[in-house]
């Protein structure tokens, strides 16, 4: 359909503009953004929701390389295998020219244009329309994933540009934002956007399974202003979740992170992926093979290992260790045999039974030289794999945004001073405990909020290092010879390719 055609086409023109490869002949070959404009009928606006529907594969398409940039800077997981940009990145040795860090930029303003496009779509419908409530429902869902891949943005390079069009070469004249303006944009326009969104669950939305809703918007206006240190401005975020009563924790911690884990209660924000029950043939997935072990005997024979670029820090499992975490441990890392001498060699004498390099799903994590753990999060039992299916990780949902992240977050503004109409922080963080069998808390401080959330999340998205650098306890991250300097490496240097054609990056 045209709407789309000129979405995908949106796209291209703003990777050309940002990088530093030719696209004539792909511009020119098959399409031609003028003429399929044109070419547009707006009284059909049955075609918005195609359009959203194109906007979403956008956000599904996440590759490979940019979630590992975004989140192997914390102590709780090390960069593996054969990347030198990922452990560069790891070790605060900073590239400009790593072609990672454009690679990610690209990705994440590529999306960034084709959502900005896709709304400008959405306004010319809307003149049309015989419900043009709808164009502004797709276009606030529009705007929370503008609004997540920004912060991604602002979080790795801090002072960035925000894209006023769709036109990526509106850039060249776009002032750099700071990093806290950059924030304040976005929880501004979360405000914006949560009247106009579904006030359900994702898995009740009917039209798009496990699609944004009001709440999705509160989540990510809480993660904006947590990183501004607007503590109260995340607990009106946070009340807003957890007065809806929408959401419960899993019980379950080890299968949320799996099929059984798909659209669950929990979730507040996941990418959706689907082999559609197929051994063969389409299917839409996240190349987990790049954070998976290199070396298995799976359950089911001629299931395929990963590539082993992602592994577990040693920091992080002996946290878990001391603090006699059971299922959370369990879930959150593979075992090799290497890696268990590994832990009994610094003292880790008294391993729990579960500490093994055999799963409760019967697949067998063999040595490897390039990692000795395997982040259990991001690993697929092979005998959760649909019949025929081989490829590691295959149907697997990208889980972004939790409940119990919302949970802490709360807990953690609270701490600093802000007051909330909904839940104390010793209820929220227990909540949390008693998922993962611990006693309760009472009085609760700001490193047993920071603490609870290391537990929780290692692995994901980078939450912990984030938290560290936000409240200038980067001490854990200088670890393995790492030397972490809060002046310089709080954030990455700009590609090279994009500061020599944005001057304006080249004077920040």
């Amino acid at each position: 359909m045209k709407a789309i055609q000129i979405l995908k086409n949106t796209l291209l023109v703003g990777i050309c503009l940002l990088g530093s490869i030719s696209c004539d002949d792909d511009l020119n070959e098959p399409l031609d953004n003028e003429a399929l404009l044109e070419d547009v009928d707006y009284t059909r606006s049955e075609n918005m929701f195609e359009i959203l529907k194109g906007s979403y594969a956008e956000l599904y398409h996440l590759q490979w390389e940019t979630f590992p940039i975004i989140s192997v800077r914390g102590d709780d997981v090390n960069a593996a295998g054969d990347q030198p940009p990922l452990h560069q990145t790891d070790e605060f040795l900073y590239n400009e020219n790593a072609w990672m860090y454009n690679s990610a930029w690209q990705n994440l303003y590529g999306d960034l244009f084709v959502w900005k496009a896709a709304q400008e779509e959405l306004l010319k419908y809307k003149e049309f329309a015989s419900n043009p409530a709808n164009a502004d429902q797709y276009i606030a869902e529009i705007n929370v994933m503008i609004g997540f891949e920004l912060l991604q943005i602002s979080r790795l390079w801090g002072d960035v540009l925000i894209p006023p069009t769709s036109n990526a070469e509106d850039l060249y004249n776009t002032p750099v934002s700071s990093q806290s303006e950059v924030l304040q944009y976005i929880s501004d326009l979360m405000d914006e956007s949560i009247p106009n969104l579904p006030n359900v669950h994702p898995n009740q939305r009917t039209d798009i399974t496990g699609g944004i809703t009001s709440n999705t918007a509160r989540a990510v206006k809480a993660m904006v202003n947590l990183d501004n240190k607007n503590w109260q401005g995340v607990v009106d975020a946070t009340d807003g979740i957890i007065g809806s009563n929408l959401y419960t924790l899993e019980p379950d911690y080890y299968n949320l992170f799996k099929i059984p884990g798909k659209l669950n209660d929990e979730n507040i924000l996941e990418l959706q992926y689907s082999d559609f029950g197929n051994s063969s043939g389409e299917n839409r997935s996240y190349l987990y093979a790049s954070l998976g072990p290199n070396e298995w005997t799976p359950a089911v024979s001629g299931a395929q290992a990963g590539w082993g670029f992602w592994e577990p820090s040693i920091p992080y499992i002996e946290f878990m260790l001391d603090r006699d975490e059971t299922i959370r441990l369990e879930t959150s890392v593979l075992f090799t045999p290497d890696g268990i001498d590994e832990l009994i060699s610094n003292g880790n004498t008294d391993l729990p039974g579960f500490v093994t390099n055999v799963t409760r799903d019967g697949d067998q994590f063999d040595n490897s030289a390039r990692l000795n753990f395997g982040s259990g999060k991001h690993y697929l039992p092979s005998v959760q794999l649909s019949p025929g299916q081989t490829i590691y990780g295959r149907n697997k949902n990208f889980i972004v945004i939790r409940y119990a992240e919302v949970l802490l977050m709360h807990a953690e503004a609270i701490v600093n001073g802000a007051t909330s109409s909904t839940i104390s922080a010793d209820q929220a963080v227990n909540l949390v405990r008693a998922r993962a069998g611990l006693d309760d808390l009472v009085g609760v401080t700001l490193d047993q909020v920071l603490d609870e959330k290391f537990a929780e999340f290692g692995m994901e998205w980078g939450i912990r290092y984030y938290d560290l650098v936000r409240h200038d306890l980067t001490q854990p991250l200088n670890y393995g010879g790492r030397t972490y300097d809060p002046a310089s490496d709080k954030f990455l240097p700009y590609p090279l390719s994009q500061a020599t054609i944005l001057s304006q990056l080249q004077n920040n």
